[in-house]
């Protein structure tokens, strides 16, 4: 086992990156190295703020420290591909917050770009890393709720209700073409194949912008942020804020979803519900700690998070006896430690929670048939895989042999 300290370094200080922080410094053997913001004075201010190590002057000066070995990328979305394909032509493992890049045709690049490097790769879909997720996986996986027939969700905030709210999501050049559906809806993407197994094949989306003008003060609000204030300047908007999409999986098992960021009272309201012939799950991210589940010749049961109940493979990821809350993150923290143990080669396996750049890329190209599928109109529209992996299958994870095994090193 490699015994050797990791060193860490962050790229964009927003709203997530104390979370990618708070966790990696759980994991106990990892050194964060330092912090790369939109300016040296922007580091500096979130490296005392966050007492982060120490401030780059920009990301490529990040990037190229040889005591970094993992680079996380939270930046604005329109940054996720320079900085990430930065990073790993630097031949560093790259943790990237969601949306792995702005487009698939981006997607793809980085995924075949960090295969032909070597090194490890993770999209942070944090919500794969609660105990209870697991224990849902687990169970469909068993076959314990009988044939999947139908898988339907919903991820639905307010904090975007106020059109005195105004956020780079909603500006094409830094946001990309979709909003709500890139920043929310890609969870439940993520979540429901993951859970389930079946993929999307085709998908019926209808959009919405309800907001169509915002009033900025001229710098963005963080994520679940409050009015801007002082003189404002009206800016209208595209992206959708609300959506509503049915879809169709292989094995003819149906479903929809609701996402939304402009519902007053749903503060971070997750939820997804599985039903097959013989059971059906329910997980709500509001009350994480516990799974409903439903069943039609017997009464219905709710599991509260509790270890010495759960699948084993679930329990594994519950950092706490029953009773005792876990949190979002706690599921973040997990993770990022799966992906750590790939990064030191102390998983044989592609761990429960990892997401790789292949995983997102299929995520983006799903968000794809849904804009497609709303500019058509409103018509049926097919999930095609538009830039095929040019060398491993979908998922895999880089050998240990071809990893970064020591500070500033490349592959051989």
């Amino acid at each position: 086992m490699n015994k050797r300290r990791l060193g860490m370094g962050l790229v964009g200080p927003g709203f997530i990156a104390k979370h990618h922080l708070d966790a990696v410094r759980r994991l106990g053997d990892v050194d964060i190295i330092g912090i790369a913001g939109s300016s040296s004075a922007s580091a500096e201010h979130k490296v005392k703020e966050l007492s982060a190590g120490r401030a780059f002057r920009s990301y490529e000066e990040l990037v190229s420290d040889p005591g970094i070995d993992v680079v996380h990328n939270t930046t604005p979305n329109y940054l996720h591909f320079e900085v990430t394909m930065a990073a790993i032509q630097a031949g560093k493992h790259v943790v990237s917050d969601k949306p792995l890049a702005i487009t698939p045709e981006q997607c793809a690049q980085l995924r075949d770009a960090a295969e032909r490097k070597g090194i490890v790769n993770a999209v942070t879909f944090n919500y794969r890393g609660n105990p209870l997720v697991q224990q849902a996986r687990v169970m469909v996986a068993n076959g314990d709720l009988g044939a999947l027939v139908y898988i339907h969700g919903q991820y639905l905030q307010d904090w975007m209700t106020d059109d005195g709210v105004y956020s780079w999501r909603m500006d094409p050049e830094k946001g990309g073409p979709s909003s709500a559906l890139a920043d929310i809806g890609s969870h439940l993407v993520d979540l429901a194949e993951y859970i389930c197994g079946p993929r999307i094949t085709h998908v019926l989306a209808d959009l919405a912008t309800v907001v169509t003008t915002r009033y900025s003060s001229g710098h963005s609000a963080e994520a679940f942020g409050s009015r801007s204030s002082g003189d404002l300047t009206p800016v209208r908007v595209h992206g959708e804020d609300l959506a509503s999409v049915l879809l169709r999986f292989d094995d003819g098992v149906r479903g929809s979803f609701k996402v939304g960021q402009v519902l007053p009272g749903h503060k971070n309201d997750l939820q997804l519900e599985v039903n097959g012939r013989s059971a059906s799950l329910l997980w709500k991210q509001e009350q994480q700690n516990e799974l409903w589940i439903g069943r039609h010749d017997a009464a219905n049961s709710l599991l509260c998070k509790d270890p010495s109940l759960m699948l084993p493979a679930a329990s594994a990821y519950a950092q706490l006896p029953a009773g005792h809350q876990e949190s979002w993150a706690d599921a973040f923290r997990n993770v990022i430690a799966d992906t750590y143990a790939v990064i030191r080669g102390n998983s044989g396996h592609k761990p429960a929670t990892l997401c790789t750049f292949a995983d997102a890329y299929r995520t983006a190209c799903v968000l794809e048939a849904m804009l497609e599928s709303h500019a058509q109109g409103g018509v049926w529209s097919p999930v095609s895989d538009l830039y095929p992996a040019e060398r491993s299958p979908a998922g895999e994870v880089p050998s240990v042999s071809a990893g970064r095994t020591e500070a500033g090193a490349s592959p051989a």
